[in-house]
């Protein structure tokens, strides 16, 4: 299913009651200011180092109060958790509610190995398994820091088992990926199931997202494999990405009816058209917010 947000962004109409309104422009930018004041000192902001194989890597968790879930960001190529793309949609899910993890899929001395090679950008073998480690990693951290629910709102489950019938926490977790980072969150997915007595299988990622991402990294069989729903985000003029995504939400769309693409109009791959971003942003925090909520 694809569908062009040819009129998304648009403001509606002004609603007169609201010039009527005894708050002066000057005097509702203070009380703003005062909410988020008051949400950032509610906010948990922690450095953290994720042990990968290896390695150690190191990123940055922010968690709102009375969060709804967590989103972990797989960077594209050559990029970081220092991105200031994701670090603006980061922001947003914030405000929806949503603890994000933003973090480095590589060490200090392989990113500048990868600045000369180029090659490790596209592994998407060692980007999805450090994915997965973050994804563990931060299944743990939630259910030590916090006996019952988690520091981040998790939904109590039973767990069936052929000896006992034991409970579980089921955490909120969603990927944003943006370049070859959404072929890791697709990869990384696909691999982080489990299956009930049935032999269904259900996804540990609640829902993913991508932005101008390269899910054909990914490769059929893991896309045929993801239970997650996905929303693709591609730029309207990054021509040859949109075809790229086409192709794969054929796939995705096989196993995951909910999977979509949302085509962005003027936007090029990095999304640096004004207001470009803050529509991919949009998205993003209604899709996990959606999903998260189900």
């Amino acid at each position: 299913m694809i569908t062009k947000y040819a009129e998304y962004g648009k403001s509606k109409a002004s609603d007169s009651s609201l010039a009527s309104t005894p708050l002066s422009a000057a005097n509702a930018t203070e009380k703003h200011q005062q909410q988020r004041e008051l949400q950032n000192k509610e906010e948990q902001s922690l450095l953290v180092n994720i042990p990968s194989g290896s390695v150690e890597l190191e990123g940055n968790l922010e968690i709102p109060k009375d969060p709804i879930g967590i989103v972990l960001f797989a960077h594209g190529s050559g990029s970081s958790r220092h991105s200031t793309r994701n670090k603006y949609v980061a922001k947003i899910l914030r405000e929806s509610k949503i603890a994000t993890l933003l973090f480095d899929l590589l060490t200090a001395e392989e990113e500048e190995i990868d600045n000369l090679t180029r090659h490790l950008r596209f592994d998407i073998n060692l980007l999805s398994t450090r994915l997965i480690d973050a994804t563990n990693w931060i299944r743990d951290y939630n259910n030590n820091n916090k006996s019952e629910t988690g520091i981040i709102n998790s939904t109590l489950l039973q767990k069936e088992s052929k000896e006992n019938t034991n409970s579980f926490l089921n955490l909120n977790i969603g990927y944003f990926g943006a370049s070859t980072g959404a072929a890791a969150a697709l990869v990384a997915s696909s691999k982080l199931q489990y299956n009930n007595n049935n032999g269904i299988n259900y996804a540990v990622v609640n829902s993913i997202v991508s932005r101008g991402g390269r899910p054909d990294l990914a490769g059929v069989d893991a896309l045929l494999r993801v239970r997650s729903p996905t929303l693709l985000i591609v730029g309207g003029n990054d021509e040859v990405v949109i075809e790229l995504n086409k192709q794969a939400l054929d796939h995705l769309a096989n196993t995951v009816q909910a999977s979509k693409l949302v085509i962005v109009p003027g936007a090029t791959h990095l999304f640096e058209e004004p207001g470009t971003l803050e529509k991919v942003a949009e998205l993003a925090a209604d899709w996990f917010v959606d999903h998260f909520r189900k």
